[in-house]
């Protein structure tokens, strides 16, 4: 993410009617640390790919989640595409990158860091391995939740355990649609300044699947890297590139409709 903007300056861009924020990491971690030193109102950051304003087009209530969310960083490089082709420029801000930010920044103000999510054991997988980068970082605790609905009692327990160990920060990586619906569930029940939904940081920063060399992320293609040990990333990137044709459709369809109509107007 390019650093361009002033510490006190951040934008609000709209992709095919989906919010898009665009400002500097410092301003980002800045307002992050505010929150969490003052108020500690509840709110949220959302990671928001390209697929995730495919869904966005289509089901009202994710819409709806990414416009209440205090920050939706870009995070796909078909949004950097069609954001361009409509005259307007935005950056990119993924999962991985915000999180390792995060546990650099907090350092100093020793925030304390939950992580729920993933699949069993990758989370405490994860704390080790940021333990050993970040000496000195505070990992309150992790939860893993079964991969179902769960009951009642085991609810109540989950947001015991997680309220107990008065987290600053809650990551959660329980991918696309079910970490939103699950930040918009538990919200109002979890004491913390922050839950940011981050899919598979988990999983990268624990080793536990391969991430693409920085090089290949920086020039947007860590999905391609991904598909070829992932096969299953297929229909993902179908559903993005899906939002991304209809995105640059839409412009142009305007732009000829605009020049339709002055050329009706000079007759």
């Amino acid at each position: 993410m390019k650093n361009s903007r002033a510490l006190n300056e951040c934008a609000n861009e709209t992709v095919f009617g989906v919010p898009v924020t665009c400002c500097s990491i410092d301003y980002a971690l800045h307002q992050i640390d505010t929150n969490i030193r003052g108020l500690r109102k509840r709110a949220y950051i959302c990671i928001t790919n390209t697929e995730s304003m495919y869904y966005a087009k289509r089901i009202p209530e994710h819409l709806e989640y990414i416009k209440n969310a205090t920050f939706s960083f870009c995070d796909g490089i078909g949004i950097v595409i069609a954001a361009k082709a409509a005259g307007n420029k935005v950056w990119r801000l993924n999962g991985p990158d915000l999180l390792e930010y995060c546990c650099k920044y907090g350092l100093k103000s020793n925030w304390r860091h939950f992580f729920c999510g993933g699949k069993n054991g990758v989370a405490n997988l994860l704390s080790q391995k940021l333990i050993r980068r970040f000496p000195g970082i505070i990992i309150a605790g992790t939860f893993c939740p079964p991969f179902r609905q769960l009951k009642p009692e085991e609810e109540e327990e989950m947001v015991r355990q997680i309220n107990e160990a008065k987290p600053d920060i809650l990551w959660v990586g329980l991918g696309l649609l079910k970490q939103e619906r699950w930040v918009v569930k538990y919200i109002d029940r979890i004491n913390v300044s922050w839950m940011i939904g981050v899919g598979a940081a988990f999983d990268y920063h624990a080793g536990t699947v391969r991430w693409a060399p920085v090089w290949i992320r920086r020039i947007g293609m860590e999905w391609l890297y991904r598909l070829c040990f992932e096969p299953r990333m297929f229909v993902r990137n179908a559903r993005s590139s899906v939002f991304m044709f209809q995105a640059i459709g839409y412009v142009l369809m305007q732009r000829l409709f605009c020049k339709a109509r002055r050329s009706l107007f000079r007759l």
